[in-house]
């Protein structure tokens, strides 16, 4: 029987290290295709190029995948080029990350990381999004080495419920440190922003978006109060943004 095909992408860029590691973790499991982006692009969400052109570059960074190649869009993108124009069968499991920092609670509605995982969940591939809650470029992400390992390990054997994608956050802490995985759900937090308005030498003004993260949830099933406790977070997300609750309520109105 063929070995399991994996997609690896992530937000960050080709050269990533949470990237690089992330393949290294993975290449017992299967054949290793990557597509990723080749520049950063946190904070991107689930956005795709449709007003330019499009460039793929087959390279290769270290070993441990079959092929790699860096593509000039989105994550979103590389999923999507990887799917219509790489991929000659469709793969068992796309993993993105490892992210540098966390994508838990609201953050994942702005993640690249995340993005790139739920375009493979459209496409009805199981899909996970690993992150790491330490944004240095020189994060350790060993730590999280087997627990990596055992996620998607069951993930392939006991498979990812269709339209659910994984959204795991690993905390920032020594492998001795962590206290296990928990299945949580999404902390309800949002960030207080603000922008630093600043002026140019010519006189044009300028900002730098900045703010803080506010948690509003005390809750202890959370990603966020796992994480705080120094347990990596599991949470099955949906792109099925349907307010399923909020239904009959609406159809009580005079529309």
């Amino acid at each position: 029987m063929a070995k399991p095909l994996i997609l690896v992408t992530n937000d960050d860029g080709i050269t990533a290290p949470g990237l690089r590691h992330l393949i290294r973790y993975l290449k017992d499991f299967g054949d290793i295709v990557v597509v990723a982006p080749d520049s950063p692009q946190s904070g991107k969400g689930h956005a795709i190029t449709v007003d330019d052109t499009l460039f793929l570059n087959q390279m290769s960074v270290d070993e441990g995948a079959q092929k790699e190649y860096s593509c000039s869009g989105t994550p979103a993108d590389c999923v999507k080029l990887a799917m219509r124009e790489l991929l000659d069968r469709k793969p068992d499991l796309c993993v993105s990350g490892i992210n540098h920092g966390s994508n838990a609670s609201i953050n994942v509605i702005y993640s690249g990381t995340m993005s790139a995982a739920i375009e493979a969940g459209i496409e009805g591939i199981p899909a996970i999004g690993f992150s790491l809650c330490d944004h240095a470029w020189g994060a350790d992400f060993k730590p999280a080495e087997a627990a990596i390992k055992r996620i998607v390990a069951e993930s392939l054997e006991k498979g990812i419920p269709n339209g659910v994608i994984l959204n795991v956050n690993i905390p920032n802490v020594s492998e001795t440190e962590l206290k296990g995985i928990k299945v949580c759900r999404q902390a309800r937090a949002n960030w207080r922003e603000k922008f630093d308005k600043r002026q140019s030498p010519s006189g044009k003004d300028y900002y730098w978006l900045t703010g803080e993260f506010e948690l509003l949830d005390n809750g202890e099933d959370t990603d966020e109060w796992a994480l705080a406790k120094n347990y990596i977070s599991v949470v099955p997300t949906q792109f099925d943004l349907t307010a399923y609750h909020a239904v009959q309520q609406l159809n009580e109105w005079e529309l």
